[in-house]
């Protein structure tokens, strides 16, 4: 994938978080998969990959503002699922997962990729689950790479 540069620096020394809900795991362990894919293709070991796995979208941003003040990943990617139903909750749940995730990034300067799926329906999620709209996991993982890159630069 073509960055600023024209090219995908390797970032084989850097760690990477990758927080992932375990609500909707038929859509989300494909994303998982996906993002540890893509970077264990630009070099990045597995073992400098920490997975950590939280009950839903909404407790992400916490587990986020964790790993943030750690201060040991060179990016956080967060993955997950939430599909409308017939309340509010949808809103509620996928407007402030974005919202804290934006927060986490600006607050602790530590690039936050949101690989969280906000869809009407579970065919939407599964066509950006290795589906017809690619894998967005693995954009997620992409993207965390480009900004771990940039941030060697700046």
């Amino acid at each position: 994938m073509p960055n600023y540069s024209g090219e995908l620096r390797p970032v084989a020394a850097a760690r990477f978080a990758i927080i992932a809900s375990r609500w909707n795991p038929g859509i989300v362990d494909v994303l998982v998969d996906g993002a540890q894919r893509a970077l264990r293709e630009h070099g990045v070991a597995d073992e400098v990959v920490d997975l950590v796995r939280v009950p839903g979208a909404w407790e992400i941003p916490v587990a986020a503002t964790k790993l943030a003040r750690a201060g040991k990943h060179a990016a956080i990617l967060a993955l997950g699922c939430v599909v409308r139903g017939d309340t509010r909750h949808y809103e509620h749940v996928a407007d402030n997962c974005a919202q804290g995730l934006m927060r986490v990034q600006l607050d602790h300067g530590v690039p936050v990729l949101n690989g969280v799926l906000a869809v009407e329906r579970h065919a939407d999620a599964q066509a950006r689950a290795g589906g017809m709209h690619g894998n967005k996991g693995e954009e997620v993982a992409l993207a965390a790479m480009e900004m771990v890159d940039l941030w060697g630069k700046l």
